[in-house]
């Protein structure tokens, strides 16, 4: 949800700030005010390819902030700054980070849905339909569609385990025998799991063992030894004990390197343990080193790692193994094949038959919302086709597309091929209506809705924008009074002839209310203020508020 939008220097807009609600928002002014550039501020907002035209004359660059919430974001929202230069030249970052346009179009562009009469919109791609189908159908689409999901990458798993098999089976008699004198090599050492690891563990100690010994037997002595530190320490010990008497600091005092006296034995204890344990073995040290010696060459080999070592030889144990027996895994890998591919065409019999229930009811539903909006016996359509097997993806075996009738015995066509801009429109809003909270998209951007709209139309045109603003924020540019009235929040988009001394006209953007909003609606209706005009725009304001 857009919480606040600032621009400047957009077009003909110097400086403007809108705060649209969290409802409904009507912008309406003069044709020719400047609406568009507001429209390009959002375009840019939501990640769309920057156009160094749209800078006001004059102008270094352009600026474009917004504060946006996002469902289940960071509570205090994310602020988007664009700043596009007169060279062409852009910059992004959210929340004060640098970021590029492909992140604000994922991020921030995927929660805003321009709906335009020429705009490039979500629902115009079908590409997206099925996914849109998928979220209106809920459950009863969802475990059909994971299914489908896991047999397809079973089947192909199984597929790439057979094309590997066929190449190795494929394998000349010289990359065999190279595979097998690489087992031999690598078997004549016999390198056991984690045996690496140990002799670089022990062998250090081995090699060391004298100097080990020497060192600890020296501590040990230094320690324990006539003379040694426990003695001293012993003497100081009764010393302190003696005078303790007179004193009792130092009895304290005593009590510390009576501790200390046992932590000097203990010491020392362990000291001819450890010089015990040390073991100087000098066949088993050439042993070790004789092995390391095997192990490292190896791995100069067929390394770097040990592990690498061990992979290298299951690889040419595999190769050889396809040659000596690969007509036998041939026949085992073309099985797995045909079972996950059993597997998969029931998954996708499923998927179908379950998009196949939901498709007709979402078409009735909007259809019926677009009979509301005055659009005859024009109808929505959505068809499934299945694809051949080699055409599946991840979103399924067939391909789903919206078609409109535009009326009853003309031929379906692609959503995407309507040619009447408020046709689209309205079809459009038709299906956000239905869609609801099914669609991801939170905020609504209309422009041009309304075009050819009147009477009956206009006023079931308002009533459906008002319905949809109760679950999306719905921002919608429009010539319409019924629509207008029924907004939370008014916004007057006008042009002067000149702005200061570079005689650049200027676009302002201003919030109305009142009497002043009483105004711009009576235009609205007859093109004039008269007291007839503002008499019914007060009476309407009335009736809807």
């Amino acid at each position: 949800m857009i919480d606040e939008l600032h621009v400047e220097d957009v077009a003909l807009i110097r400086e403007a700030t809108i705060r649209p609600a969290a409802g409904l928002t009507v912008l309406t002014g003069e044709t020719g005010a400047g609406k568009s550039a507001l429209l390009s501020s959002v375009k840019l907002l939501m990640g769309e390819r920057a156009d160094a035209g749209a800078v006001r004359e004059g102008a270094d660059a352009l600026v474009v902030e917004g504060r946006v919430f996002v469902r289940d974001g960071d509570p205090d929202g994310l602020v988007v700054r664009r700043r596009v230069g007169a060279d062409g030249r852009g910059r992004v970052s959210i929340d004060g980070h640098m970021a590029s346009v492909r992140e604000l179009a994922g991020g921030v562009g995927a929660t805003i849905d321009l709906c335009g009469q020429h705009e490039h919109q979500r629902l115009l791609q079908q590409g997206s339909h099925v996914a849109l189908l998928d979220a209106w159908a809920g459950d009863a689409v969802a475990g059909a569609r994971s299914a489908y999901a896991a047999a397809l990458g079973k089947a192909r798993d199984a597929a790439r385990e057979l094309k590997r098999i066929r190449e190795m089976s494929q394998a000349t008699a010289e990359r065999v025998d190279e595979a097998a004198f690489v087992m031999r090599r690598i078997d004549e050492v016999d390198p056991r799991e984690g045996e690496l690891d140990e002799l670089e563990s022990t062998l250090p100690r081995a090699e060391h063992a004298e100097a080990l010994i020497r060192a600890s037997e020296g501590a040990r002595e230094a320690l324990s030894g006539e003379d040694g530190a426990i003695d001293l320490v012993g003497d100081a010990l009764d010393e302190l004990r003696s005078a303790a008497r007179y004193d009792e600091a130092l009895g304290k005092l005593a009590s510390t390197l009576e501790g200390t006296v046992i932590d000097l034995e203990d010491m020392a204890a362990e000291l001819r343990s450890y010089r015990d344990s040390v073991d100087f073995d000098p066949e088993e040290l050439d042993h070790m080193q004789a092995r390391m010696a095997e192990l490292r060459g190896l791995m100069r080999t067929y390394g770097p790692s040990m592990e690498d070592v061990l992979a290298r030889r299951e690889k040419a144990a595999e190769l050889v193994r396809t040659a000596q027996h690969g007509d036998e895994l041939l026949r085992k890998a073309r099985k797995a094949v045909d079972a996950a591919e059993a597997e998969l065409a029931q998954a996708a019999d499923a998927l179908d038959a379950a998009r196949g229930e939901a498709a007709p009811r979402l078409a009735k539903l909007v259809t019926e919302q677009m009979s509301f909006l005055q659009m005859g016996s024009a109808e929505l359509e959505v068809v499934l086709e299945r694809l051949s097997r080699a055409q599946w993806t991840a979103e399924g075996p067939s391909r789903v597309e919206l078609l409109y009738r535009p009326a009853a015995g003309l031929t379906a066509r692609p959503l995407r091929r309507i040619a009447s801009g408020g046709e689209v429109s309205r079809v459009m809003l038709a299906c956000k209506v239905v869609l609801g909270d099914a669609d991801a998209t939170e905020t609504l951007v209309f422009d041009e809705v309304d075009a050819g709209v009147g009477g009956a139309t206009a006023v079931a045109l308002a009533s459906v924008l008002a319905r949809l603003a109760q679950s999306h924020q719905v921002i919608v540019v429009t010539h319409l009074a019924q629509v207008a009235v029924r907004g939370d929040r008014h916004y007057l988009v006008s042009k002067s002839d000149s702005d200061g001394e570079d005689g650049i006209p200027q676009t302002t953007l201003r919030e109305i209310a009142g009497e002043e909003r009483v105004e711009e609606i009576a235009r609205m209706l007859s093109g004039d203020t008269s007291e007839a005009s503002l008499t019914h725009a007060r009476e309407m304001l009335a009736t809807v508020g």
